[in-house]
């Protein structure tokens, strides 16, 4: 039998899907040889496809349009595989820390309890927001403990409020150096204290902890080299990417793929690092390097690199701990973004970054220079994909001068390498449409953090992300809109214009014009994701509702029916009430009793009955209320989605078309 060079072309990708379908099925994805396996594939079929783009499809070096935007785009892509092969390099291993807090948990015995300092960094955030995180503080089980609440607002109410709960608070005279500077107006104080804390924790206003928090990660300091550890940020609400296409049950958070997998990465190879909230801090650590360090607007990142200066090692333990609020607006999640990359840059050009005269070793100093190719690298060569076909079908320049056989026989193979190792270790988080529109949302903002960071790497105020607010109503971002309608126009127009003005494109792109054509309905497709997540659909957070099949019981409150209680089925639950199934024989607001497990009896009213099922509304109680705080945000209801269904995602994608 004698194959033609397309279909002989399709041999090395399904060399690749049968190798994947015949051995991954046996073997685990923490198994570090088989990691080692499959990325070290990964890597050699990138630099395969690299060798081939230098040696057969680009033109010779020259000073024209079409050769200086092929070796243009040939480099990003270099350096986009140098950026992947550390990445693929790191992910070969991979470390779980729960056991070793198993084992140590007591470490402190018979000693007296460690003093841990809760401390809660607030400037702008409202109280419906600051109640949840003090209550889940004033809930960690652990026995010494203080909680302070670091206002950087200067708010009456929130001191009252501290009052009330039986917390510590905190505010300065100024707001000089953010975030960082409010920690260390803590810290001072702190030193002045009789009883100084032992370890520090540090939460953002937003950031619910878990009653274990502190058990847990404190378990991990009973290694004397351990200055900080970090855990994992996990959402109770949907980011704007999943709300705004109507993902959210069915396409993780943008931040999964990070904390789950990538962070437990670089913990196995010793360079784990602070992310700000949600974190433990030895207090000897921290007065060792003088606080929190003032010169990059990411604060978290850099408290790492200084205490690695010190000797003290950052930790990750990988355990849903807390729960917090994701950006819930699209320029709060682009302005995120761009303070994380601006920082990033700031590192890498200061006295601590992977090329400066400093102690830092040389693993860390490779990862470094992966974050950095990160933010450098990977925006500019997304936004270079998007543009790539405009230029070929309005000026014929072509940046890849192969041939669809060609392209299938070098590209294809390492895309399935990279997406079937990426599944199969993450337990499928990725899907490459998805991510590329992840990263098309914020690439501007990132490529000019990272050309200002370069140039000017100091001088820059660190930009809250703002949290609550009112979100009841259709919102469209029509700056962002903009920049992503006219990349689609100019991609469909060129295509129209090359078809029906007869315009043939010179770039000599031969038969591989059906790869620049799929390219392009790809890019389409994205752009257009882009711009439905620039509409952005109304959230009603003040009675978020956590959708549950526990089962509770229900007493009327009345002369007649004292002492009789039904258990019904619960099928969703707020801070404000519950929904419950079945019927009750009472009319709107007649006094009910209900008995939530791990709550207790609270005092409700019947607000209607419809469809099958009946809705209380909660009588407003502090402790009541704090008790419900610490159920609901443990982890148990929150969430979302932590793997992939793609029945679901075309669903939500269909629904949000059609509104």
């Amino acid at each position: 039998m004698v194959l033609s060079p397309f279909e002989a072309s399709f041999a090395p990708a399904l060399l690749v899907c049968g190798a994947a379908l015949a051995i991954l099925p046996f073997c685990r994805p923490d198994d570090s040889r088989v990691r080692v396996v499959l990325f070290t594939l990964c890597i050699l079929l990138g630099w395969r496809y690299i060798a081939w783009r230098f040696a057969e499809s680009i033109p010779p070096l020259a000073f024209n349009a079409e050769a200086i935007g092929a070796w243009a785009f040939v480099l990003l892509e270099a350096a986009t595989t140098v950026s992947s092969t550390l990445a693929f390099a790191l992910m070969s291993r991979v470390k779980n820390r729960s056991g070793e807090a198993d084992r140590h948990a007591d470490w402190w015995r018979p000693k007296a309890p460690p003093q841990v300092d809760v401390l809660i960094t607030t400037y702008n955030e409202e109280e419906a927001i600051l109640v949840r995180t003090i209550g889940g503080a004033l809930g960690i089980e652990h026995p010494s403990l203080r909680v302070w609440v670091l206002d950087d607002g200067k708010r009456d109410w929130l001191r009252d409020l501290c009052t009330r709960k039986g917390c510590h608070y905190l505010q300065r005279p100024d707001n000089s150096h953010a975030k960082a500077g409010n920690i260390n107006h803590a810290l001072k104080h702190l030193a002045t204290l009789t009883r100084q804390p032992d370890f520090v924790v540090v939460l953002d206003a937003d950031f619910v902890p878990h009653s274990n928090f502190v058990t847990r990660a404190l378990a991990l300091f009973h290694d004397p080299s351990v200055g900080l550890v970090q855990t994992p940020q996990h959402f109770f609400n949907p980011d704007p990417i999943q709300s705004n296409l109507r993902i959210g049950s069915a396409y993780p958070d943008e931040q999964r793929f990070f904390f789950d997998h990538l962070l437990a990465s670089r913990d196995a190879w010793g360079i784990a690092f602070c992310c700000g909230t949600s974190s433990m801090m030895r207090w000897e650590g921290l007065q060792a390097i003088g606080g929190f360090p003032t010169d990059s607007v990411t604060e978290d990142f850099l408290v790492t690199i200084r205490l690695k200066e010190r000797g003290w090692r950052t930790v990750y333990l990988n355990e849903r701990l807390s729960d917090g609020l994701a950006p819930e607006g699209l320029k709060e999640y682009v302005t995120q973004r761009g303070r994380w990359c601006l920082g990033m840059i700031q590192i890498f050009r200061g006295p601590s970054g992977p090329f400066s005269k400093n102690p830092l070793s040389l693993i860390d100093r490779v990862g470094l220079i992966d974050s950095f190719l990160y933010w450098g690298v990977t925006f500019p060569f997304r936004f270079a994909c998007l543009f790539a076909p405009i230029l070929y079908w309005w000026f014929g320049i072509s940046v890849v001068n192969a041939t669809a056989p060609d392209v299938i026989t070098y590209f294809v193979p390492y895309f399935l390498a990279a997406m079937i190792a990426l599944n199969w270790t993450t337990r499928g988080q990725i899907i490459p449409l998805l991510h590329d529109v992840s990263q098309m949302l914020t690439m501007f903002e990132i490529i000019q953090a990272v050309a200002v960071g370069l140039v000017k790497p100091k001088g820059h105020k660190f930009k809250v992300t703002a949290k609550g607010g009112q979100r009841d109503r259709v919102t469209v971002q029509w700056g962002m809109m903009r920049r992503f309608g006219l990349l689609a126009a100019a991609t469909a127009g060129g295509m129209i214009y090359a078809g029906l003005a007869d315009y043939a494109p010179q770039g000599g792109a031969g038969d591989g014009k059906v790869i620049v054509l799929f390219w392009s309905f790809y890019n389409l497709a994205a752009l257009a994701l882009a711009m439905a997540v620039c509409i952005e659909l109304p959230r009603y957070r003040q009675d978020e509702r956590f959708w549950t099949d526990e089962q509770a019981d229900i007493e009327l409150v009345g002369r007649e029916t004292i002492g009789r209680t039904r258990r019904m089925r619960v099928l969703d639950i707020s801070l404000g009430g519950l929904r419950m199934w079945g019927a009750v024989d009472a009319v709107p607001g007649a006094p009910v009793l209900v008995h939530v497990e791990g709550v207790g009896p609270v005092q409700a009213v019947l607000v209607g009955q419809a469809d099958g099922a009946f809705t209380l509304r909660f009588i407003e109680d502090a402790q009541v209320r704090d008790r419900l705080i610490r159920k609901l945000y443990s982890g148990r209801y929150s969430g979302g989605a932590r793997s992939i269904s793609l029945e679901k995602i075309l669903t939500g994608l269909r629904a949000r078309a059609t509104r």
